[in-house]
């Protein structure tokens, strides 16, 4: 089973905005899925994501926040979400964004009373719409799969191993990934980010050891699978839009008030 062993560079937090608020890994080491680079299918970036409070006058002034920030530092792939744009992501389930709430406690860098607001509150976002999200993203995945633009630190070698095996086996690994997690969500109420019981077969999709066609039947009878689970669901249809409201109010007021003299 894949361990992620490298320290956390502290250093890496000064490429987040000020204010940032939370701090997680992302991607395959927050998945249990990580592959280092010295493996000869290693091509694995570890990727950071962090939450910021924008300067005031962009909250009170006419300015507007730029809302996501990127970098990109040697191995590292930074993102950051201005709060209330994270917010809004959440409310859609963006697979993306949700998973920095259900993180195991060693994969987070940085909270504060903001961030902590989110992770305490994440069951608000969890409904139904798990199901659109990560099943859409799942099949956008297995389309780009055998046609992907190999780019960023592990571009050439990543461009490579799909010449070998005539798709990206990441790729393919990471649609099968989604797809298990729908359907997991749905019908438990509950997102497991960290994969234990199918990370041996992820990980052999991810190294080459599927063939292309048996990673599309499988494909196949999975989402079947998150079909059931969300036909059978007990989550709700929606996000509760009220409840992250008044949770927005009072950490934007909180914020306002210590930092903008109001």
């Amino acid at each position: 089973m894949p361990i992620y062993k490298k320290e956390f560079d502290k250093s890496i937090l000064e490429r987040f905005p000020t204010n940032t608020v939370l701090v997680g890994y992302r991607g395959s080491v927050a998945h249990n899925m990580y592959v280092p680079p010295e493996n000869d299918m290693g091509t694995d970036d570890i990727d950071l994501m962090g939450v910021f409070m924008a300067p005031v006058t962009e909250y009170l002034g006419l300015k507007t926040s730029k809302g996501t920030v990127e970098s990109f530092v040697d191995e590292y792939d930074i993102v950051s979400y201005e709060f209330k744009k994270f917010v809004r992501l959440l409310l859609n389930c963006n697979p993306n964004v949700l998973s920095l709430l259900w993180l195991n406690k060693e994969h987070y860098v940085k909270s504060n009373f903001y961030g902590d607001a989110l992770l305490n509150n994440r069951d608000l976002f969890l409904s139904k719409k798990v199901y659109k999200s990560y099943t859409g993203y799942a099949y956008s995945q297995l389309k780009k799969m055998t046609a992907y633009k190999c780019e960023g630190y592990m571009g050439q070698k990543r461009r490579r191993l799909i010449e070998r095996f005539g798709f990206d086996t990441k790729m393919a690994s990471h649609s099968l990934r989604l797809l298990s997690m729908s359907i997991e969500t749905l019908n438990t109420g509950k997102l497991n980010v960290h994969r234990t019981a199918d990370v041996d077969v992820l990980l052999d999709i991810k190294m080459g050891r599927w063939r292309l066609d048996e990673v599309q039947s499988e494909a196949d009878e999975m989402f079947r699978l998150a079909k059931e689970a969300y036909d059978g669901s007990e989550l709700p249809d929606g996000p509760d839009y009220d409840a992250v409201e008044t949770m927005v109010c009072e950490v934007m007021s909180d914020y306002l008030s210590c930092y903008g003299g109001v």
